[in-house]
């Protein structure tokens, strides 16, 4: 069956549907198993839910949290999940994705720790004082997708013949040289250091998305101490991992991990190497059990690229505005993500690892994530689309039993084409009046660049 979009009156509809389909996608009406606390490292999750690192690009020119930042964790912190992982945040001026992207640095570190500390502040004021999240934060470099003054100014680890074409990138665009990553490793331990400092429990080493590290991993091609061999690939994220950890006391580490890029082989990771379309998980597992001795706490299991391939990641009903409509049924791309998380919990079942790409399930999510973690297949499940709409979404599963279906995410991707046209991202049905004058604004503009 092709793809659909999201139709389904009843959670029946939903299972007639796959049962046609051949997708076994767990369920239980028992939804106890998101209310389980999850010890992570030397610190707890209340319960088994998560917001995911959702970019709102509002902030400041200098990277600190702006208005519309601190609304955005006031009201997931007050929405009751277990865990609250914070935004992509740049680690340098050059490593942001758009001129709006956070940017921790020593200028701006008092503003995260007070970001946090509202957070937290209104999670007890709402939830109780025994509610306390534990609050990640992702330490980022968009590398090949780096626009920090709003222009493309990519910064590759290697040329990929797909993308680069994508991106206009010319052959002979430069690589970031060896020495520069080197280089870059001191800048993540500050970057680490000063998040630690604002009182973040974890510390997530984005590599995911295909974003700096994440190319790394897939740098088959690259000549160097950072290219070729599975050694060599992994070397960058590895030796990060382990200064860190070294160096940051007291934090947890924690990654957010492409295991599959849905991306031709020789530029993909994770995949195939005679076709992109099936994964093959041979290295993205071997790299987990070596995270794992490495010191990482958490792994947040991800896939894909949201600028290329976003149906593997985050299965919608809508893509952006010229964007393509894959040929397949969006529960397939749920089950894809369940079975990616259920296999790096395999491989390394003391490890915890959270599972996300729930959000086009809408007001089903709760009896598919709470069978996923009753099979073990996962220790937490995260929302991002759906907790822009809806960040209440944790208090309603665990002490109502279920999802308004008039407040669910629709997966029409409007919060990420407001990205796109470079605005402040939210959700433009459901939060409307904030989030839909940004929207027009942005889809005029750039009507208006186009014609």
């Amino acid at each position: 069956m092709p793809h659909q979009p999201f139709h389904y009156r009843t959670l029946a509809d939903l299972e007639e549907d796959l049962i046609e389909l051949g997708i076994d996608l767990p369920m239980q009406a028992d939804l106890s198993p998101l209310a389980r606390a999850v010890p992570i490292g030397a610190r707890t999750a209340p319960n088994a839910l998560a917001v995911q690192p959702m970019e709102g690009c509002d902030a400041s020119p200098e990277g600190r949290p702006d208005a519309l930042t601190m609304r955005r964790y006031r009201r997931f912190a007050a929405g009751g999940a277990g865990l609250l992982w914070f935004e992509a945040t740049a680690i340098a001026p050059e490593a942001r994705a758009n001129p709006r992207q956070l940017c921790l640095s020593a200028e701006t570190q008092a503003s995260f720790a007070a970001l946090r500390e509202a957070a937290l502040q209104e999670a007890r004021r709402v939830q109780g004082d025994a509610h306390r999240p534990y609050t990640v934060i992702q330490l980022a470099h968009s590398g090949r997708y780096s626009r920090p003054d709003g222009e493309a100014a990519p910064i590759i680890a290697h040329h990929d013949g797909l993308l680069d074409r994508a991106m206009d990138i010319p052959p002979d665009h430069a690589l970031i040289s060896d020495g520069a990553l080197d280089r870059l490793q001191d800048v993540y331990v500050e970057a680490a250091r000063l998040a630690a400092s604002a009182g973040f429990d974890g510390i997530d080493i984005k590599a995911c998305h295909r974003y700096l590290i994440s190319e790394l991993l897939a740098a088959h091609t690259r000549e160097g101490r950072y290219g070729g061999s599975y050694e060599n690939r992994t070397r960058f994220l590895l030796d990060a991992v382990r200064r860190v950890r070294a160096e940051v006391p007291g934090a947890d580490i924690t990654i957010r991990l492409n295991v599959y890029d849905g991306h031709p082989y020789p530029w993909g990771w994770g995949v195939s190497r005679d076709d992109p379309a099936v994964p093959d998980l041979g290295e993205p597992l071997r790299l987990v059990r070596d995270l794992q001795e490495a010191g990482v706490r958490l792994i947040n299991v991800t896939a894909g690229n949201p600028y290329y391939t976003p149906h593997i990641n985050r299965p919608f009903d809508q893509n952006v505005v010229g964007g393509y409509t894959p040929d397949e049924h969006p529960a397939r791309g749920v089950l894809r993500m369940i079975a990616l998380a259920a296999e790096v919990k395999a491989a390394a079942p003391d490890l915890v690892v959270l599972g996300s790409g729930y959000s086009w399930l809408r007001q089903y999510v709760g009896p598919v994530a709470a069978a996923v973690l009753a099979r073990g297949q996962a220790d937490m499940i995260g929302l991002g689309r759906l907790s822009f709409a809806y960040p209440s979404f944790a208090r309603d599963l665990l002490q109502g039993g279920a999802l308004d279906a008039e407040r669910v995410c629709i997966t029409c991707s409007r919060c990420t084409q407001i990205m796109r046209d470079g605005g402040r991202t939210g959700c433009v049905p459901f939060d409307r009046e904030v989030y839909g004058p940004i929207y027009r604004d942005g889809r005029r503009a750039a009507r208006a660049r186009e014609s």
